[in-house]
């Protein structure tokens, strides 16, 4: 990375993913996570992954995205309180050292951790202060850019390899190395602190958030609503 554009926040990042049962934050479960350490040339410099036995059956359509069926979670999974818990005091950890901790689409992710703290009577991970998302992030400094925002595709664009997608450690890898490629493409972000860049995130997240409401009433959906709350919601 060039140290002329290299921000500071980007330098060393903590990187999480959690791959789950569905799309719904309230009910869906955690099958498998991933909190990671990357340096600054996105190298990965510390690991840590979890395959969960959720509880309840594995819904086809997530197996197949992800690639965890419900008979391989019950014989390899740990106990749904047991993996929640380390996750979240692995969380906590790098959290403790002043680590940004990378999440695309953070929000569903810190969001679905929180329910699941929730559920089982934990503790749940205290709000990070230093949250960054590549993917509001990248809605706000190339908003007018074409084409879809998935990982894959964004990842595609700033020219980081992403071969195992929907595998928690490759989405989380991937997700870090794309925050520092965003870096070093918009120099602006470079002169940002994280604490900075947290709150303009709050702020992004909320602005677009309505105007997607928007744009879906516009559209056919005249009762559509969103929350562009973030990074739990």
């Amino acid at each position: 990375m060039d140290d002329t554009t290299a921000a500071p926040w980007a330098d060393t990042l903590a990187v999480f993913d959690l791959e789950t049962t569905g799309i719904d934050v309230e009910t869906s479960r955690i099958v498998t996570a991933y909190v990671g350490v990357l340096g600054r040339d996105g190298e990965v410099i510390e690991q840590r992954d979890w395959i969960i036995d959720p509880g309840v059956e594995i819904p086809m359509a997530a197996s197949i995205i992800h690639g965890v069926t419900t008979e391989r979670a019950r014989l390899e999974g740990q106990t749904p309180p047991v993996a929640v818990a380390e996750i979240i005091a692995a969380l906590t950890e790098v959290a403790g050292r002043g680590l940004p901790i990378v999440a695309y689409n953070a929000a569903y992710d810190l969001t679905l951790l929180d329910r699941e703290a929730l559920r089982y009577g934990l503790t749940a991970l205290p709000v990070p202060g230093a949250v960054v998302d590549p993917l509001v992030i990248d809605k706000a400094v190339d908003r007018y850019r074409r084409g879809k925002r998935t990982l894959s595709a964004t990842a595609e664009h700033y020219g980081v390899s992403l071969i195992d997608a929907h595998d928690a450690g490759a989405d989380a890898v991937a997700a870090g190395r794309v925050a520092q490629a965003i870096a070093r493409a918009f120099p602006e972000l470079a002169t940002t602190a994280v604490a900075a860049l947290h709150a303009q995130q709050v702020d992004w997240s909320r602005e677009q958030a309505e105007n997607y409401q928007a744009w879906r009433r516009a559209n056919g959906s005249p009762e559509f609503t969103t929350s562009g709350e973030w990074p739990v919601r």
